[in-house]
Parts: structure tokens; C-alpha cells; sequence
């Protein structure tokens, strides 16, 4: 399918705009790439040969790291969960694309599979799948449209840190990249100042299925979702739990019969709604949980814009972060009644 010139202009008019207001850093920490260069990732190494003009992302939240160093792709994934309307838009994306003056994104409707045609007619000089779950296959079936840059170790599992980077460096702004991550770490720094208490309280991401309570599903904490909780708001990760879960693997599925792995957590939280966690309160086993008895838990009801805002992206952590420390401290306060 062509894509409209409406859509590829839009696209073209910000392409080169940066964010030259997003933090300060010295000189010698971090250089403007000397083309070519090489990027390593999970699938070999990635040769760039000149600054890149025309960016395509796909998979969740990679067209936010873009956006948030002031680059519109000329075409990016839908996001597949957490979206209200059929734009396939997150609220913070369309937020950043209003302010980008882009109005009439080239968006992919790929939720059940790569569309590569329609990332082909983008006419792309590098593809960003840095935080995605592709296959060495469709790794190799992309590179035969443009260079791609695909995540660092395993999939799902990037730090947002090394997304930005990652990213930055595959569009050739790895200075603009850096000063992002600062200006994000110092907004974090000031948002967490009022919330002392969060500090050193251990927890376990774990969703409760109202209609399965006998199997639990938690992720670890190479997950994107908890180590935003770990790096980023000093929370600890109890080891019984960790020491279950397979290297490299991100997530985990717990038996109720070992519930007790999760007692030394002061709060749960996880994709369980309202009456997921008061049926697991209620059951024999799962309701001697210390944090389900004192109704320590952070509820985020799956499909909602802040479930998806959990996945750390540039764009989703600020839009999220004063709700998420307040149902976090709530949590803890519950904890210690």
C-alpha cells in the first residue's frame, strides 16, 4: 500500500528537529557517532552508514523514543494494548505528535503480525525494534528492507536507559539521547523527593486471574516494568522469588501453592482488577498472603492506559509517574495499618 503524502510529509517537516531543552551534559561523555557505524545487538551487529532521515519503528512504544528526541518516524506499530480508540495511539504518543505538529501519523496496523509492505512503502534508512520480541527470521527479513537496530541481549527486556541509547545511536543523536536520560533521572529524582517511604520496600509483580487462582504469573526482574521499580524508586525484589526464575527469562509462573514465596513482599502489584485480588483474599491459600490481608496492593485493571504506561517508554513515565508513586505509597500505608 502507498502511503499518502499527506502522511510522509508530516513525517519530513520534523524529522530534523532535537530537543536541545531536555537536560545539559558535558562534552566527553558521550560523541556524535562517526559514520559508519556498527551497532551490536541479539541478532550479530548492524552497519549504519550515514545519518538516517527517514525512521520506521516497530512493536510497543519504540515510535516514543523517537518522538521523545523530537523525531516522527515516517511510520510506526499501532500499540496493542492499553489503547482507548482506534487511532492505536497511547495518550502520551498522540500527545507528543500533536506537539511535533504531526497530525496524521503513518501508523501500522500490525498487531497480528509485521506488515512488510506497508513498512517498506515508509521507504525507511533504519528500522528501530529495540525493545521488541522479533525473531532472528524477521530480524533477517527486515534487513533486507533497511539496516535494523533490534534489542541489545533478549527480548522484552531492554532498560529503558539502553533503549534511549540504542535508539539514539541508530538515528545518529546518541548526545540527544543522553540528555534525555538525564532530563528523565532528574524529573524522577524530584517526583520521588515526596515519597521517602517507597524507599527499600520489597514487592512482587504478580497478576492474579480471578477464574485460574490456582496459577499466578509474575515477571521478574530483568522485566522492563520491574526494574523501573528497582533502578528508578529504590524497591527491592524479594530473592526466594528471584532465585525461581530462569536467566534471561522475564516473567515467571508461580504455583498457589507457593504462595508463601510471596509473603516477605510489603506490596503486590500486578494486572489484577478490584475483584481478581478480593477473590484471592479470599481463597484458603493465596488469602494467608501478608500483603493481600492488609490490602497492600497497587490494582492497575489490565487494558488501561496506565497498564500499558508501565512498560517505562520516555513519553509514558512522566505522563504516569505522579498516579503510579501515589497508588504505590497507598500501598505501602495499607501495609503498615
Amino acid at each position: 500500500m502507498v502511503q499518502t503524502f499527506r502522511k510522509l510529509v508530516c513525517a519530513a517537516l520534523v524529522m530534523t528537529f532535537a530537543l536541545f531543552s531536555i537536560g545539559t551534559m558535558s562534552a566527553d561523555e558521550t560523541a556524535q557517532p562517526q559514520y559508519p557505524i556498527e551497532i551490536n545487538h541479539a541478532f550479530g551487529t548492524t552497519l549504519i552508514e550515514s545519518k538516517p532521515e527517514r525512521v520506521v519503528t516497530i512493536a510497543f512504544g519504540n515510535q516514543d523514543v523517537a518522538l521523545a528526541l523530537g523525531v516522527v518516524p515516517v511510520g510506526f506499530s499501532a500499540a496493542n494494548y492499553g489503547v482507548q480508540d482506534e487511532s492505536g495511539l497511547l495518550p502520551w504518543t498522540a500527545e507528543k505528535l500533536k506537539e511535533l505538529g504531526c497530525e496524521t501519523p503513518n501508523v501500522f496496523q500490525d498487531t497480528d503480525g509485521l506488515d512488510y509492505e506497508a513498512i517498506a512503502d515508509s521507504d525507511p534508512d533504519v528500522i528501530l525494534a529495540v525493545y521488541s520480541g522479533i525473531t532472528e527470521e524477521e530480524y533477517k527479513l527486515l534487513s533486507e528492507i533497511a539496516p535494523v537496530v533490534a534489542y541489545p541481549q533478549t527480548a522484552w527486556t531492554v532498560s529503558w536507559r539502553d533503549w534511549i541509547r540504542y535508539s539514539a545511536l541508530g538515528m545518529g543523536i546518541a548526545d540527544e539521547g543522553e540528555r534525555l536520560i538525564a532530563d528523565i533521572e532528574s524529573s524522577l529524582s524530584e517526583k520521588l523527593a515526596q515519597y521517602p517511604e517507597i524507599k527499600g520496600k520489597s514487592f512482587v509483580w504478580v497478576t492474579f486471574r480471578e477464574n485460574n487462582l490456582s496459577n499466578l504469573h509474575a515477571y521478574a526482574p530483568i522485566d522492563p516494568r520491574c526494574a523501573f521499580l528497582i533502578e528508578d524508586l529504590g524497591l527491592a525484589y524479594p530473592q526466594q522469588v528471584n532465585a525461581l526464575i530462569e536467566e534471561g527469562k522475564y516473567s515467571l509462573s508461580l504455583s498457589a501453592e507457593n504462595a508463601e514465596l510471596l509473603y516477605d513482599a510489603d506490596f503486590l502489584t500486578g494486572y489484577s482488577s478490584e475483584s481478581a485480588y478480593a477473590a484471592a483474599k479470599a481463597d484458603a491459600v493465596l488469602g494467608n498472603i501478608p500483603a493481600l490481608k492488609s490490602g497492600a496492593v497497587v490494582s492497575i485493571e489490565s487494558g488501561t492506559p496506565l497498564s500499558a504506561a508501565l512498560t517505562p517508554t520516555p513519553l509514558s513515565i512522566l505522563y504516569s509517574i505522579d498516579e503510579y508513586l501515589a497508588k504505590i505509597a497507598e500501598a505501602i500505608a495499607q501495609g503498615n495499618e
